[in-house]
């Protein structure tokens, strides 16, 4: 069941937003060469917590990290630690708050120094095929014009759609349903009512869409080891549109 957030809510949700939102601000201006993974994740958990938030993910089904932080060829989950950033690199920062018991959830894949110009097409098309899924969001759509959009637009650029990882409902947990593949078919899938809250998240790889756990049990990564794209927002349907709840 798709849950409908109450007007207390949906501002419980905007001011995790907010502060989500407000974190991937902060965080941007360290993203640096020679910063550490785990350096960025102290960062993000001090800046959470004097918000008045804390990190959703911190513990979140046993996962270590304030944040996920993924680097190059890993998609999602990566394990904050000693790993340096080098110039070239891209890196993931997929931060969660929690504020008074609801969830912002967002997701931004940045440019660490100079990045080779193909690399910043696969960040900019990600980006765009995430607004692609968020533009057709209102109150009457099915589900799959969502996915069938964000799909649409990875495919023109001929981009790896991980078919594994899905966006979600999101409130008093991070997870909640309806899960929301990146790829469908228009007129399929649960109805959206106003007053539901969704995490829209594209994970899409350079080259193939075939993906590998690490042994750490938590990083996934391209098979091919090509780079892969996350961008994500937490957003509110309304009668005639969308509102992003985790503005940057």
């Amino acid at each position: 069941m798709i849950s409908i957030k109450s007007n207390h809510e949906i501002e419980l949700m905007r001011k995790a937003g907010e502060i989500v939102g407000n974190t991937h601000n902060y965080l941007k201006n360290y993203i640096k060469p020679g910063i550490t993974t785990k350096e960025l994740d102290t960062l993000a958990n001090d800046f959470i917590l004097k918000s008045g938030a804390t990190p959703s993910f911190k513990g979140l089904y046993g996962f270590p990290g304030a944040i996920c932080i993924s680097v190059n060829d890993e998609i999602v989950h990566g394990i904050p630690g000693k790993r340096k950033l080098k110039n070239g690199d891209i890196v993931t920062l997929d931060i969660g708050a929690c504020y008074k018991g609801y969830h912002g959830d967002s997701a931004w894949t940045y440019p660490v120094g100079n990045i080779r110009p193909e690399i910043a097409e696969l960040l900019n098309q990600t980006e765009e095929s995430l607004f692609s899924g968020l533009s057709v969001i209102k109150e009457g759509i099915h589900l799959g014009e969502i996915s069938n959009a964000i799909e649409t637009t990875a495919r023109k650029y001929k981009l790896g759609i991980v078919k594994e990882l899905v966006g979600h409902g999101i409130g008093t947990e991070v997870h909640q349903q309806p899960d929301i593949p990146n790829y469908g078919k228009k007129n399929t899938g649960p109805i959206l009512k106003e007053g539901m809250t969704l995490a829209i998240e594209p994970m899409l790889n350079m080259g193939s869409a075939d993906v590998a756990m690490l042994d750490d049990d938590w990083t996934i990564v391209t098979m091919d080891e090509l780079p892969s794209a996350h961008f994500e927002h937490t957003v509110l349907v309304t009668k005639d549109g969308y509102e992003i709840l985790t503005k940057r």
